[in-house]
């Protein structure tokens, strides 16, 4: 039972709520499409482990535009983590996570 949760300075990230944002619940990270102005700041990853009811906060990660409007080269891809074979009860719900990385 571990849960991922971002906090953009100091307040919690509503992702549910923006289309260009994500957070894995796979791997923790957090994913964000076209970075604009408004996302600069600072991003603190908060894991609950919900069975011993525990929270742990880690270090502020700060984001910041370049000045010089170079993008670093990323080649297309597209980045899957499924595992070898993924079990589910008949008529429950499965939740795969696939993201398209590029420029």
């Amino acid at each position: 039972g571990l849960s991922y949760t971002w906090i953009f300075n100091d307040n919690t990230l509503r992702v549910q709520e923006d289309s260009r944002r994500f957070v894995s619940q796979e791997t923790g990270n957090l994913y964000i499409a076209k970075v604009e102005p408004s996302d600069v700041g600072n991003y603190t990853c908060l894991v609950t482990n919900s069975k011993a009811e525990q929270s742990v906060r880690g270090p502020p990660t700060p984001l910041t535009l370049r000045s010089d409007g170079v993008m670093g080269e990323y080649e297309p891809k597209i980045e899957v983590r499924f595992p070898e074979t993924t079990y589910a009860v008949k008529g429950s719900s499965v939740k795969l996570e696939c993201f398209a990385l590029g420029k």
